[in-house]
């Protein structure tokens, strides 16, 4: 089954589940606020669709209550600024995620902190463009940097000279490296 392009998509999870539906589709990367937030694009460049899928699961466990799960596979690119070299890099993103869904919160914390799944508290709706914009944000790295910077990097002895100051007039911490490598200051005391 397909999915509008922008209306919100509301499951019942459970419902989902014991179906064992199955759902895809793509919605510009522009509905995703809190995600465009976070990218910086090229000028001329615009935010690319988001490729999403949701396969629903129901599993029976001997003695118990069946288990609700939910897998998400999604998959974007995302435009960040490098912190290496601070230019714009599209880094692709990929997700594949078990959710597994509980009666409760309470429930769902304590699962959360015992087990390795990802255990969420079910309710009546779940928000599914949400919960895929939640798990993008999680998916993005605490420091974006090039494999290999596309412009060579400065090297130490060119940051000598601050880049706004003329030619010639020594960079103040230029001294300190002297200072601590032995050899002499600026030359003034």
């Amino acid at each position: 089954m397909r999915a509008s392009r922008h209306d919100p998509l509301h499951l019942d999870v459970a419902a989902f589940a014991a179906e064992g539906q199955q759902l895809s589709g793509q919605w510009p990367g522009s509905l995703l606020a809190r995600l465009v937030e976070v990218q910086v694009p090229p000028q001329d460049g615009a935010l690319a669709e988001v490729d999403w899928q949701a396969q629903g699961e129901r599993l029976a466990v001997p003695g118990s209550e069946p288990e609700i799960w939910l897998t998400l596979t999604v998959s974007t690119p995302v435009w960040l600024t490098c912190q290496r070299c601070l230019q714009a890099m599209a880094l692709p993103l990929t997700l594949n995620r078990r959710l597994r869904f509980v009666s409760g919160e309470s429930q769902a914390e304590a699962m959360d902190a015992e087990l390795e799944d990802d255990v969420l508290a079910l309710s009546r709706s779940l928000d599914l463009r949400d919960l895929v914009e939640d798990e993008l944000l999680l998916a993005l790295p605490l420091v974006p940097r090039h494999e290999v910077c596309p412009q060579p990097l400065p090297m130490a002895a060119d940051l000598d000279v601050l880049p706004d100051e003329p030619a010639g007039k020594p960079n103040p911490f230029a001294a300190l490296r002297s200072l601590k490598t032995g050899g002499s200051g600026s030359g003034s005391d």
